[in-house]
């Protein structure tokens, strides 16, 4: 891989974010045609890092005519860079962008960008059958916006395969990481292609003070990301037999039955009140 190359892959597809009181990373791991000249653009970043766009507030529902928690989505914004000279930042472009999924355990998310165009530059997500290839001291660079400073690689290796936090499975690895990677991209050195999502770094706390372990660096595992885009419909992501229509159609019809279980039980729960209230009266008249 020449040094053109090592840009295209390690750094020209990560981005940074900024949500309503945070900033961090993310990378476009989709950019395709979509209706007539149109195109779509889904940006992959941690949960955490778009976490204050999500609000959920009791109001009124006139459907299940009673109060239920509803979910409110404020807009997050990707800054894409140019480059020039294959290694000088030229500009760099803000979009608005939806959050179009997100799961707080995985913490994972997607972001969909409000612009029609195409961005040429797009990770590869590791081939799910190659994920067991992934063996220690395997060569890896960090990509992201530490610090939120605009995006630069870091440079190490795999230094643990499973780590379990909290029931979830991360890869650990010795290249340095701070606030502002998470969202990020951990990608193979020798292929270029995406294994992981900087996450979590390490800190020890002495006394009254806390020392970050830049080199304890936890990126979710590779089979997450699988996980979580199955679990969330978006197979298009990684299966061409897919598409972004069929998808909203199944996301659709998963959140109409939800609605109508919820309906179902609220249904239950008037018949069960109602039935007890008449039983108390009744036993009141005896």
């Amino acid at each position: 891989m020449d040094i053109k190359e090592k840009h295209e892959k390690f750094l020209y597809p990560v981005v940074r974010i900024f949500s309503q009181k945070a900033a961090g990373s993310g990378t476009i791991i989709y950019s395709k045609p979509y209706r007539e000249e149109d195109h779509l653009t889904l940006v992959l970043t941690n949960f955490h890092v778009i976490e204050d766009c999500v609000s959920h507030k009791r109001d009124w529902s006139s459907l299940l005519k009673r109060q239920i928690d509803k979910e409110f989505l404020e807009k997050a914004y990707v800054e894409v860079f140019s480059y020039v000279w294959i290694s000088k930042v030229d500009s760099s472009n803000r979009y608005g962008a939806q959050i179009l999924a997100y799961d707080h355990d995985h913490d994972l998310a997607i972001l969909q960008l409000d612009s029609p165009k195409q961005f040429p530059n797009v990770a590869t997500l590791i081939p799910k059958d190659e994920i067991k290839n992934i063996k220690l001291f395997t060569d890896i660079v960090v990509s992201g916006c530490s610090l939120a400073h605009e995006p630069f690689c870091n440079f190490g290796q795999i230094t643990f395969l499973n780590e379990e936090i909290e029931r979830r499975h991360y890869l650990m690895t010795n290249a340095n990481s701070i606030f502002g990677n998470s969202g990020g991209a951990v990608f193979l050195a020798e292929s270029g292609e995406l294994i992981g999502v900087p996450s979590r770094i390490t800190g020890i706390q002495l006394g009254f003070g806390h020392d970050i372990v830049t080199w304890m660096g936890f990126a979710a595992h590779p089979d997450r990301i699988y996980e979580f885009l199955t679990e969330q419909e978006l197979l298009f992501v990684f299966d061409p037999k897919d598409t972004y229509d069929a998808a909203m159609d199944r996301r659709k019809k998963k959140q109409e039955e939800a609605l109508m279980a919820l309906k179902a039980e609220f249904v239950q729960d008037e018949v069960l009140k109602k039935s007890t209230i008449k039983a108390d009266q009744e036993r009141e008249v005896s």
